[in-house]
């Protein structure tokens, strides 16, 4: 579903603190709307959840100028909380939270355009829903790779709350992201989420990035020349509704006096970022330090937007040459009136930053910069082979109460695979177990079981499940199969008698009729099978 209702234009104050993580912090605590102009725009291309919001329609609600509707439908698990503080901003008055600690993780199911662009932003506000005194911490996950540690004790403490944003490529036709418990999760505690929103990106924003590969995680978009009280500008000036921060020194700011056209540059940046630009005086060079947080070594992307700021004439352009942290970055850079961008798809950044701009010579007017952004690149994990994910949902699907954390990747990130689920993990991961004895389990085996070919165990005994035993002919490398104290009817298939080694096979206490196939007496396998509705007695087994 995409949402496309939008009332009110909003102004918001937001903060960053310094820190070493990986995140940004959001003040959302109070909020100023104004009426919009009769000219109204939709919301960005994707999806903007109020986590825990309740199943009612009537639970949508407006922050701004965008819509935010219940995550219910997207999510199966949790349950869910109300923040009674009146200041806060109504997504952060709701939130679900993941009390089940024998889940391995926790997953919002998202429909999306296999092979789109998507910008991921969770945000947190944890307002002691759990009568505890800090936010649990716990990880997050997104397509079967780890992508951050979630903390925001720091920002609760200041009475702020967190988001986190990555850029990742859709593998599939829907996408998941997902909250699972770490070493550092206490026992008393449940990983929580406020709201989850998903921004499509055109093909071309950040396409010096092989996200087959890797993914980006933002660690800041800054909007020059704007004191720190000033407008962050996010929707609907972003289209994409990525949000710059303002960003003042001690360097001299002017104002640009051209206007820029966003799609002339493959990021889309907001017009609205080159209204100012830091500067400096002329034959100087332009000295920043941003962003303004201790960075871990690591590889980043990194995109600085110019402007001259002059009215547009033959005569308004100048020249400089960009180094960050010593290093030389871009050379003979034009700024024009018209903008444009220079961008490294991957640079070694640590510690502090700092980025210089140097007059070319004989420049009559000094370098300029209106904004710039830094997102760490990190790789993607192992992918888990997409006939095992496509036969797992379906064998999920034929369960009518399987597992709560049976959402996700089956396999990924290794540690938090299904419960019940075990995984190689070599060139791709494969399923090679399926173990859920006695869990109570009812519904039927999907016969899409049959595409799990790299499985050697089968044991789903002492459940409710009914129906016919597939046929599992392609099951080459299967080893046991416990299938026993369940209420499976009909024949015995042929097919297992095909698995060059298979060892073991339980049936025991079913409703099977028939006889045992011919194909498996004549294999030296253990077979237990006790009719229910007794056809034969004997079979290599019953000895």
């Amino acid at each position: 579903m995409v949402l496309h209702l939008l009332a009110f234009f909003i102004w918001a104050k937001l903060l960053c603190l310094p820190r070493t993580n990986m995140f940004l912090c959001l003040l959302l605590l109070w909020m100023l709307t104004i009426p919009l102009q009769a000219n109204s725009q939709t919301n960005p291309r994707g999806y903007l959840l109020n986590c825990g919001a309740g199943a009612s329609s009537n639970n949508d609600v407006i922050v701004g100028n965008l819509k935010y509707v219940t995550d219910e439908g997207y999510i199966s698990v949790g349950k869910t909380s109300n923040i009674k503080n009146n200041d806060l901003v109504p997504i952060l008055t709701t939130l679900r939270y993941f009390p089940d600690k024998s889940a391995r993780k926790y997953c919002y199911k998202i429909p999306v355009i296999k092979g789109g662009k998507y910008l991921v932003r969770t945000t947190y506000y944890y307002g002691g829903f759990d009568d505890g005194k800090e936010p649990p911490i716990f990880d997050q996950i997104v397509e079967g790779t780890k992508w951050s540690v979630v903390n925001t004790t720091e920002d609760y403490t200041n009475g702020l709350s967190s988001y986190y944003e990555t850029v990742v490529l859709a593998k599939g036709k829907t996408l998941s992201v997902c909250l699972a418990r770490n070493n550092m999760t206490g026992t008393d505690s449940s990983p929580f989420i406020s709201a989850l929103e998903l921004e499509y990106l055109d093909d071309s924003v950040y396409n010096s990035t092989d996200f087959n590969k890797y993914a980006l995680s933002t660690v800041a978009r800054g909007n020059f020349g704007i004191t720190d009280d000033g407008d962050v500008v996010g929707f609907p000036d972003d289209k994409f509704n990525r949000l710059w921060q303002p960003f003042k020194d001690n360097n001299p700011v002017s104002t640009n006096k051209a206007n820029v056209t966003p799609s002339d540059f493959w990021n889309v940046p907001p017009a609205k970022l080159f209204e100012t630009s830091v500067t400096t005086s002329r034959g100087k060079e332009l000295q920043i330090q941003w962003p303004p947080v201790l960075l871990p070594s690591a590889a980043y992307y990194i995109a600085l937007y110019f402007q001259d700021n002059r009215n547009p004439s033959p005569f308004s352009w100048r020249v400089l040459n960009v180094s960050v942290n010593g290093k030389p970055f871009s050379s003979n850079v034009n700024v024009t009136t018209k903008g444009l961008t220079v961008y490294a798809a991957k640079w070694p950044l640590s510690g502090n930053t700092e980025i210089v701009l140097t007059p070319g010579a004989g420049m009559p007017v000094g370098p300029v910069i209106s904004a710039a952004e830094i997102m760490q690149i990190f790789p993607l994990g192992l992918e888990t082979l997409n006939r095992d994910v496509t036969a797992m949902h379906e064998v999920k699907r034929s369960f009518d109460n399987p597992p709560p954390d049976w959402s996700g990747d089956p396999c990924l990130p290794e540690g938090n695979s299904w419960t019940g689920v075990t995984c190689s993990h070599d060139k791709f991961a494969r399923v090679i177990c399926l173990n859920l004895t006695n869990v109570g389990l009812s519904g039927s085996i999907a016969p899409s079981i049959a595409n799990l070919t790299a499985l050697h165990n089968i044991w789903l005994g002492h459940n409710k499940l009914a129906g016919e035993i597939p046929e599992m002919g392609s099951l080459k490398e299967l080893e046991t199969l416990h299938l026993e104290n369940n209420q499976l009817e009909g024949k015995i298939p042929e097919s297992l008698g095909q698995l060059p080694k298979l060892r073991e096979i339980y049936l025991q206490n079913n409703k099977l009729k028939g006889d045992v196939p011919k194909t498996l007496q004549d294999k030296k396998i253990k077979i237990q099978m006790k009719y229910q509705e007794e056809i034969r007695s004997q079979s290599p087994a019953e000895m």
